[in-house]
């Protein structure tokens, strides 16, 4: 005899069948699913992926596809590009300075190492190992150097630096590839007398060029004395060169052309006396006479005396 009690201990028959087929199919489709997608991950380029078997570190995978056992082990991401880190520090110059100083680190982790710099400090590597480093970097580069040499020795300072951290992070599979100081602070007092200094220093480059421009130009004036001394000294010579020549060739026949080749043909004329109108024609001389050296008139002979007049006898 079979009771029904509203309902309950009824079964529907086939359909109710196929709904509970359908349903634990469904778990079993998902259940597959779910540790199909755990039996594999991926590794992006430029990272690594380091496996633990229940947290165990087991190895390194490389970039691509790799199987792992679902539910048992677990892949932990590295980066492993460059990456950078900046960080401020305040220290002290060797002239007892404090400084204040801006770096930048560019880095990255050696690929090869990942799992033991996950296994002894783990992803907060900046902060337990990259930062303590820088710091203690730049206080001991700076203690090396005054404050005014920070400055003027920049790329000294920064190898400084760089030779610290790498000592204190390749130890830890940090290599270092670069460091840059991108800013120094000073304190106002230094910051006034670096000014003061500045301008010292520039006022007396002023006041040399000056000098040296003014001794340039008094060597100038000087060459130019010079060059115009002989210049006029040459033109001397020349003159009296020239002036040579022309006694070395003046004769009484270039005399008397030159004297022919300036006469307009009129004779010139002289006043005579008071008369006004006796004017006189000025004959040419010879031109012997006007060049040769007068002659001394030769003297005349001496006439011989008289004889005695003989006086009569009585």
């Amino acid at each position: 005899m079979r009771q029904d009690f509203g309902g309950f201990g009824r079964s529907d028959g086939p359909a109710s069948g196929r709904t509970t087929a359908l349903v634990g199919l469904g778990v079993v489709v998902a259940l597959v699913a779910f540790v199909l997608l755990n039996s594999y991950t991926v590794i992006e380029a430029g990272t690594r992926g380091v496996l633990k078997n229940f947290g165990q570190i087991i190895g390194v995978l490389g970039e691509g596809l790799h199987l792992r056992v679902p539910f048992i082990s677990n892949v932990v991401i590295v980066d492993v590009k460059t990456q950078r880190y900046e960080s401020n520090a305040t220290a002290a110059s060797r002239d007892l300075q404090i400084v204040s100083t801006q770096v930048v680190l560019n880095y990255r982790l050696d690929p090869t190492t990942v799992d033991t710099l996950v296994r002894e400090i783990g992803l907060e590597y900046e902060r337990r190992i990259v930062d303590p480093a820088v710091q203690e970097a730049l206080k001991a580069a700076t203690a090396q150097f005054t404050a005014e040499e920070l400055i003027t020795r920049r790329p000294e300072v920064s190898s400084a630096i760089r030779d610290v951290l790498e000592a204190r992070l390749s130890v830890r599979g940090i290599l270092v590839e670069s460091v840059a100081i991108t800013e120094f602070n000073f304190s106002e007092e230094f910051t006034r007398a670096i000014e003061a200094k500045q301008v010292a220093e520039q006022d007396a480059l002023r006041a040399q060029n000056e000098l040296r421009r003014a001794q340039i130009e008094a060597q100038q004036q000087v060459a130019r004395a010079e060059a115009e001394a002989k210049a006029r000294l040459e033109v001397a010579r020349a003159e009296a060169e020239a002036l040579r020549l022309q006694r070395e060739v003046i004769s009484p026949a270039l005399l008397q052309l030159r004297f022919i080749e300036r006469w307009d043909g009129v004779l010139p004329r002289v006043m005579a006396g008071g008369d006004p109108g006796g004017v006189l024609p000025v004959f040419m001389l010879p031109t012997e006479e006007l060049v040769a050296p007068a002659q001394p008139t030769p003297a005349a002979p001496a006439r011989p005396a008289p004889a005695p007049t003989p006086t009569p006898t009585p």
